[in-house]
């Protein structure tokens, strides 16, 4: 994974889909279906690290543009 739309279609093969219409709060469920998928040993740790670090650099760009404006 790489990107956040790679994540969002890891998540869709667990049948999670993601849209409150807030990208900052989209990113933060993600994070929290990931952390549920883990501790339930759905996904590999490897997996949710990846995941993890993509996701939380994305949501620290988006408050820190949402500062600018």
């Amino acid at each position: 994974m790489k990107t956040i739309y790679e994540i969002q279609q890891f998540l869709k093969q667990f049948g999670t889909i993601i849209y409150v219409g807030d990208h900052v709060g989209d990113l933060e469920l993600m994070e929290s279906e990931l952390k549920e998928l883990y501790q339930a040993q759905l996904i590999e740790a490897r997996e949710f690290q990846t995941a993890l670090l993509i996701l939380r650099h994305e949501i620290q760009i988006q408050k820190e543009k949402s500062k600018q404006r």
